[in-house]
């Protein structure tokens, strides 16, 4: 295997494995209007408290690899990208920057809004990482001189509006899957029946979207990564209804990862489609780096990427036992004047 096609593998497994890890972190933000208390949006949050800055870190990675990588496609797609990509920028920083601000003051109506903010930011983030990921798989306006010449307006295609509409639902499935996995009491039965509600939904517009990728733009073997896909997220619906939901959530883990197979199959060997002109598009060969970079870069990945895995491997492990409204410590703000540490 040449090392442009190792490093087109490797993007696709770094997606992957952001989709799958930050996916549930959304669908968690996305469901926090399933909490009947503050104590029980408490324990949803501190369900991913201890991994959700961690899981962002595949997607800092897998935009690194790609600049590193494939140069000429990170250009193109993130000034062809920009304001979409600049929304979903501003939706992952308002996410972070509400969970770390609710509670700095004791005051309901105060918490309550930033728990707006991180609903909202989650289901923005989810639905423009799809819409994103979808024009890259259509294709968009690029002419000879590899510049993208549409507008923000041409990234709002049926597809792609759909491909959006596919991580929507089926993060918030992921989501609420997890709180199920995670959460004791009330709060898991809540998000077991929501489960069985939007997994209803997120199997209609993965099956639809991913039906559209593979007769337009698949390959022969991306239909066996599609029914895979298909199969997992089926099964995730009637392992949720025996009450199984390791392995509900397993079914939707791998549904995303059979769904990110399936949408780089169907790409490759482009990077980035040109609708204009098929001679004008990004391929793995004429938007790479240098024979050396590429050397270079896998060495450092065989070196560091075990090491990475175990850390977040380790912290999983460690977080692992469900929680509950019962194990919630009483509310207590940071003061509202700062201390005089002189006293």
């Amino acid at each position: 295997m040449a090392l442009t096609d190792l490093w087109f593998v490797l993007i696709a497994v770094l997606w992957g494995g952001y989709l799958v890890l930050d996916g549930f972190d959304l669908g968690v933000g996305m469901l926090l209007g399933l909490a009947r208390s503050d104590a029980e949006r408490r324990v949803m949050i501190n369900t991913i408290g201890p991994v959700w800055d961690g899981n962002e870190v595949w997607l800092l990675v897998a935009g690194g690899a790609t600049f590193a990588a494939f140069p000429m496609w990170y250009a193109t797609m993130f000034s062809g990208f920009f304001l979409a990509l600049l929304l979903l920028l501003v939706a992952l920083i308002v996410r972070g920057v509400s969970f770390e601000y609710r509670g700095k003051i004791d005051d309901e109506a105060w918490r309550r809004r930033w728990d707006i903010a991180i609903g909202i930011s989650s289901a923005a983030a989810a639905l423009l990482l799809g819409v994103a990921l979808a024009n890259v798989v259509r294709g968009v306006p690029i002419n000879a001189d590899q510049q993208y010449t549409g507008t923000l307006f041409t990234l709002l295609n049926p597809y792609a509006l759909l491909g959006g509409l596919m991580t929507l639902s089926v993060f918030a499935l992921h989501g609420a899957l997890f709180i199920a996995l995670k959460t004791d009491g009330e709060i898991r039965h809540r998000a077991h029946g929501a489960a069985l509600r939007i997994g209803i939904a997120a199997v209609v517009f993965a099956a639809s979207f991913l039906l559209w990728t593979q007769l337009s733009y698949g390959a022969g073997w991306t239909w066996v990564s599609l029914v895979v896909a298909a199969l997992a997220l089926v099964g995730s619906l009637f392992a949720t209804l025996r009450g199984r939901e390791g392995w509900a959530f397993l079914g939707t883990s791998i549904a995303i990862l059979g769904a990110v197979t399936t949408m780089f199959g169907a790409l490759y060997p482009n990077v980035l489609p040109s609708t204009t002109n098929p001679a004008w598009s990004l391929t793995v060969t004429n938007a790479s780096s240098s024979h050396y970079t590429l050397t270079i870069m896998t060495w450092v990945a065989v070196i560091f990427t075990p090491l990475v895995l175990l850390y977040q491997g380790w912290t999983y492990w460690v977080f692992r036992r469900r929680i509950s409204v019962d194990q919630m410590p009483p509310y207590e703000a940071l003061p509202r004047e700062p201390v005089d540490a002189t006293r």
